[in-house]
């Protein structure tokens, strides 16, 4: 039986790696804040799998993705005296990895060079690998060609809620929109997904 296009991107959601506990984390950075190196790269280590997946998925490009990530630790590096401690550093990661992508986008249209729509869908399928087994091959196939004709702003949507399992409110704070906004995106997005997929399996048929 296969998976309709939401149980695909669900399939997808809520399995990310576990945020280790708050404590730790403002361990870490409060030692990065004195001048702990080790602590700093521990802390990349920790979330540089996570915030790469993020950004293939939102560029769809493997090269683009790593220079994303790198500059997303960059400004990590950067703005660490501004940190709080007492907050969960995803989300702030989630929102720089977001607006990171965004000007890497606004880059190459300027350029013109790639579109955001011509995106490397095997880039896309190796990121879902981890979440999903051998046996669904096709879907992540299929789901990665789907991802391209989104829109930018759909594609982030559909990513950050679907796919990474944020809340609506979590993800409206990310883009700075509103819950209204992202939940037409996400709305879009998916009937953009159902009918791609319809067509694929039409001509499968």
């Amino acid at each position: 039986m296969r998976a309709e296009p939401a149980e695909m991107i669900l399939a997808m959601a809520g399995r990310q790696p576990q945020e280790e506990p708050s404590s730790t984390t403002a361990h870490l950075i409060a030692q990065a804040k004195a001048g702990d190196t080790h602590a700093f790269e521990t802390l990349m280590i920790r979330h540089e799998r996570r915030i790469y997946r993020l950004a293939l998925r939102l560029l769809g490009h493997r090269e683009d993705a790593q220079d994303a990530t790198q500059e997303v630790f960059l400004r990590l590096y950067k703005h660490l005296s501004r940190l709080d401690e007492k907050r969960e550093l995803v989300p702030w990661l989630y929102r720089v990895t977001v607006n990171v992508c965004h000007d890497l986008v606004r880059r190459r249209r300027r350029n013109m060079t790639v579109s955001l729509d011509d995106v490397d869908a095997d880039a896309l399928v190796d990121s879902m690998k981890t979440e999903w087994g051998a046996e669904f091959a096709e879907q992540r196939r299929i789901l990665a060609e789907g991802l391209k004709t989104l829109s930018e702003n759909e594609r982030a949507v559909i990513v950050l809620r679907d796919i990474e399992g944020l809340s609506t409110e979590d993800v409206a704070r990310l883009l700075g929109s509103s819950a209204s906004t992202v939940r037409s995106h996400l709305s879009r997005a998916r009937v953009k997904l159902k009918r791609f997929v319809d067509r694929v399996r039409e001509g499968q048929s």
